[in-house]
């Protein structure tokens, strides 16, 4: 079964930046579509970002386009997430999973941004 560990999160001041990582198991992590997560406090979870296997193709979602970059290493089966110029609006728990066949959810990241 696939297992997703996020690590990276932290305080940082807005304007500042944090790596998130995601190292994978369980799950053929060269042949999956990746993305990331977020759960802002009450609020759902939504997407905010994603690579294919090849990472010939990334989006991300309107709110984090131009501050943060999705990555990905196939040989450590782990994804990063890049986030510079952070926001308060960026405070979350952040998650990774595969796109196609969804595992478990992991325990995510925290990230916060004051202002």
């Amino acid at each position: 079964q696939a297992q997703f560990v996020e690590s990276g999160g932290g305080s940082v001041r807005a304007g500042g930046s944090l790596t998130l990582s995601c190292v994978a198991s369980g799950t053929v992590f060269r042949l999956s579509d990746m993305a990331w997560y977020r759960r802002a406090p009450g609020k759902e979870r939504v997407r905010v970002a994603h690579i294919t296997f090849s990472g010939n193709e990334i989006w991300y979602a309107e709110p984090v386009e131009g501050r943060f970059t999705i990555s990905r290493d196939n040989a450590k089966s782990t994804l990063y997430l890049q986030m510079n110029n952070s926001k308060p609006g960026d405070t979350a728990v952040y998650f990774c999973n595969n796109i196609r066949r969804p595992g478990p959810w992991g325990q995510g990241t925290q990230v916060t941004v004051s202002s």
